[in-house]
Order: structure tokens, then sequence, then C-alpha cells
């Protein structure tokens, strides 16, 4: 009986958020006050100090190649802030673009290959709008449904933290479409599916259509390894060496670009390294696909789990 209704009580909970999720125009800021300031100010100090310790020159305004294709971690601000202001200073030395499509990574692992919702994204600093056009376009590109489990990003913070960036530099000026990208993949898959390929044809649509107003973002971090996520082994300098030459060679295939290399490269050994921005990182590269010239890797790093082992992740910028 007690375990019924401990049953009951979740069930009736999780209507209840999930009511008043759907009630609501805009997605709430999950993790304000937790992974990051709540107040506006402290914020805005908060990702200013992101920014100052960077290592980087500013890019020369002969060289302010508009980006197209972004790739920024999803990993906490703490950790990753490194690799985030690498990522977002690139970006703002272009004119702000007007839409952003963000390929984040649907980490609950919904079915659907794209899960799309038409929700705003609030943070401390304004809401990010998003733009329901390009949202009801690629939608009907779908032949699953890509609202059915658009309760996952309600707490996903793959693209959270990317409009929360947005909107630290460029205000109300862009406009997001928020995707989050699922799987899984077959240990043996070479490619993804062939569901995925009419919505990225439309993605790319619309950016050859934008004349380079509209940039894309991948939120995707890249090996999870140790202890913490079912590894039997401790981390140590040789397997850091090991992550490092296979994040290398797969993040030869962004920068090239070239995203079935990509997608071949994680699943060359079944995806050991549990590269969780395998399908964003996809995703972003196939938007772009024709219409960016070269890529420079910007940041690569890796931050320790508490739990035990490490994730790696990078900032890369495509033109």
């Amino acid at each position: 009986d007690h375990g019924f209704l401990l049953t009951e009580q979740f069930e009736n909970l999780y209507r209840e958020v999930t009511e008043a999720f759907a009630a609501s125009d805009t997605r709430p800021a999950h993790l304000a006050g937790s992974s990051y300031p709540d107040d506006p100010g402290a914020l805005r100090t908060y990702l200013n100090g992101l920014f100052d310790g960077m290592d980087a020159p500013p890019v020369a305004p002969a060289e302010r190649r508009p980006v197209r294709c972004l790739i920024a971690p999803h990993i906490d601000l703490d950790r990753g802030g490194a690799a985030y202001a690498h990522a977002y200073h690139r970006l703002a030395q272009g004119p702000a673009p007007r839409t952003v499509l963000i390929f984040g990574v649907a980490h609950a692992g919904p079915p659907a290959p794209f899960v799309m919702t038409r929700k705003h994204f609030a943070t401390p600093l304004g809401v990010v709008t998003t733009n329901l056009d390009a949202v009801e376009r690629l939608a009907a590109a779908c032949t699953w449904d890509p609202f059915e489990d658009e309760i996952v990003h309600r707490t996903e913070h793959s693209i959270e933290f990317q409009a929360l960036m947005l909107a630290h530099l460029f205000g109300g000026q862009t406009r997001i479409v928020p995707i989050l990208c699922s799987g899984p993949e077959e240990p043996d898959a070479s490619s993804p599916s062939d569901a995925v390929a009419p919505f990225l044809r439309v993605c790319r649509d619309m950016a050859a259509e934008s004349d380079g107003a509209l940039a894309v973002i991948a939120g995707a971090d890249l090996a999870h390894v140790g202890l913490r996520f079912g590894d039997e082994f401790d981390i140590d300098d040789e397997v850091i060496a090991r992550i490092r030459a296979r994040d290398t060679e797969d993040l030869g295939h962004v920068v090239t670009p070239d995203p079935a290399a990509w997608y071949r490269s994680v699943m060359s050994d079944g995806n050991q390294r549990r590269v969780c921005g395998l399908h964003s990182i996809y995703a972003a590269l196939e938007s772009v696909e024709g219409l960016v010239e070269r890529g420079d890797l910007l940041h690569y790093a890796y931050a320790a789990d508490p739990a035990g082992g490490i994730v790696s992740f990078a900032a890369a910028a495509l033109s």
C-alpha cells in the first residue's frame, strides 16, 4: 500500500508539473540560482569573468568572418567556463545572428530523433524569444511528432546554457530554435538514421536562405569516461592521453568540416567514450554543409566528475 501511495503521489506531481509547463509559453530558467546566479547583476559579473579569464587575443577586424556554426560545451559553467568563453567570444566578433538553431542533447533519452518546443526561454537577463515560424517549418519536415516529448525541455541544460550566453551577448536581437537531439545509436552504426535527413535538409535550406543571418550552435560535450559512467578503471595520465587522442581525431572532422566522417569516427569503436554530442554535432554540421569554408578548434579541455571520471569538451567555430 505504501508503494502504491508513493507511485500515485509521484504520478500526481508529474501531472501537475507537466500541465504547468504546457500552460506557459515560456520555459523557466531551471538552473538559475544553482548552476549560475539568478540575480542579473551578479550574473553579468559572473559571465564577464569567464571572458576576462581568456588566454586568447581578440580576433583582428579583418578576420571577423561571421560564424555560421559554433560548437560549445554544455557542461556546467564553473567547469567549462573557458570553453564557453572561447566559443562565444568568437561568435561575438561578428554581427548578432538574427536566428540561431540550437542543437542540444536530450539526456532523458526520448525516442524521437529531434524534440522541439515552441516555448521561449526565460533567463535572469531577459527572455530569449523562439522563432516560431522556423519551428513550424521544421516540424512540418518530421515524420514523428516533435512535440510529443516536449516536457524534456523543462529541465534539460544543454540548450539553457546556450540561451543564457546569447542573452548575455545579444539581448533581444537574436531568436532561437531549440532542438534536442536523441539516440540511442546502434553500437555498429556508421551513420545516423535516414529519418533525420529531411529535417536536416530544411535546416540547411534555412541557413542558405539567411545569407549569413542564421547561425547554428551545438551544445555538446564529448567523452564521458570513468567509474561514474560505468567503466571499471580509474582515470590516470594514460587514460587521459588516450581520450585526448581520440577526441582530437574526431574533432579533425568537425573543423574540416565533414559530418559523415565525424559520425563514423566517433562510432568506429562503438562510441566507447560515450560522446554525448554525437548527434547534436552531426546535426549542426549537416545544417551548414556546403555553406562553410573552414573551421577552427578554439579550445579543448576535460573536467573531473565528482563521482569518478572525466568529461571532455571543446569549442570550435566554422565560418
